[in-house]
């Protein structure tokens, strides 16, 4: 789907304070979460809704627990048919793009900075209270986070207990590639850095593989606005780093969640400098044994999918493999979400737009 407007076009621009206005991808709105100044200038957060029609399960006397969505690193929310599987499921479903990313990333931004995860908790619980306020009579939400935003999710979790009816992490960073002994030498090495200039780069290949597996300018078929998942990673920070495996040795000492938990994963990794066809059927970012490994600490209600075929976003693979995830994902609802009244559900169409 092509939008037709440029990577700096009016629409990031923060719309007013509260007001709903329409969104880039259709049959959705947004709404600015103000988040104040930080060193750099204004920041704030966006929320995009879903606004198509609901399935049958979901009733306004009776409604189920929607949905917010996190994206994860160099990311933001373009995947439509996520949204429009659970409407018709009959969730409403919004989703959150943080400060400094996608709709919320200004010029004037390091994109993606931060230097302690537990800041965002100022737009998550923003996000949840204007979604609490929109439906009064639903239970709390179900919170969905891909990658990075999975470690932001599951310790926001661990701040916030008894705030969700579930928490689905679709590939979570929940270690550094190398397990312990790799994330302990890096630290060693970041402190530093990270006290003297946090905002300095570090000096790390630029590898286009998991962009190629994405992008419908490339292998994939999804339409990526250039600026909010350009083809390479924006720039990797220390203090940015310092603060993503600060996460990592919480995740690692145990979080002990009592929420029902689902991690969805890819069956394999390929990390190769070259892109291959192996790239379209496999995670190109996170080792997925170690994450398996690790997700089991997050709590004693731990289910772990492996979805062969899945890509780093499993719910952005190929069409195949999305609707078995889906599949997979409904049959974990009727066992773990008790709103749930029916035994079956529809399936959309998943096709990228």
């Amino acid at each position: 789907m092509s939008t037709g407007r440029s990577p700096n076009d009016e629409y990031l621009d923060d719309p007013p304070e509260g007001e709903w206005i329409e969104d880039m991808l259709p049959e959705c709105s947004r709404r600015s979460i103000p988040l104040g100044v930080d060193d750099e200038g204004p920041i704030s957060a966006t929320l995009v809704r879903y606004d198509g029609e609901l399935g049958p399960q979901g009733t306004e006397d009776e409604p189920l627990a929607p949905v917010l969505h996190i994206h994860g690193w160099t990311d933001y929310f373009y995947n439509l048919p996520k949204a429009r599987q659970w409407a018709l499921w009959g969730r409403r479903f919004y989703a959150l793009d943080l400060r400094k990313y996608g709709r919320s990333l200004r010029s004037w931004h390091t994109p993606g900075y931060i230097s302690d995860l537990a800041e965002y908790d100022a737009e998550i619980g923003a996000a949840l209270a204007i979604i609490a306020e929109a439906h009064p009579q639903a239970p709390a939400p179900l919170l969905h986070a891909h990658s990075t935003g999975g470690l932001i999710a599951a310790l926001w979790a661990q701040r916030h207990p008894r705030s969700l009816s579930a928490l689905i992490l679709n590939s979570p960073w929940l270690e550094l590639s190398g397990d312990v002994p790799a994330r302990a030498t890096i630290e060693g090495l970041l402190t530093p850095l990270s006290h003297l200039n946090p905002r300095r780069p570090l000096k790390i290949p630029k590898i286009d593989n998991y962009w190629q597996s994405l992008s419908d300018e490339a292998r994939g078929e999804w339409h990526l606005h250039p600026r909010m998942r350009p083809r390479n990673s924006f720039p990797i920070t220390a203090g940015w780093m310092r603060a993503v495996m600060a996460g990592h040795r919480s995740i690692a000492e145990g979080l002990d969640l009592e929420l029902p938990l689902l991690v969805l994963l890819s069956t394999s990794t390929v990390y190769r400098r070259q892109w291959s066809s192996e790239h379209q059927a496999a995670d190109a970012v996170l080792d997925v044994d170690l994450l398996a490994k690790r997700a089991v600490r997050l709590g004693r209600r731990v289910t772990v999918l492996r979805q062969r075929g899945a890509l780093h976003d499993v719910f952005a693979s190929e069409e195949t493999v999305r609707t078995a995830s889906f599949e997979e994902l409904r049959r974990w609802l009727l066992a773990y979400a008790p709103e749930v009244r029916s035994t079956s559900a529809p399936t959309a169409s998943t096709a990228a737009p």
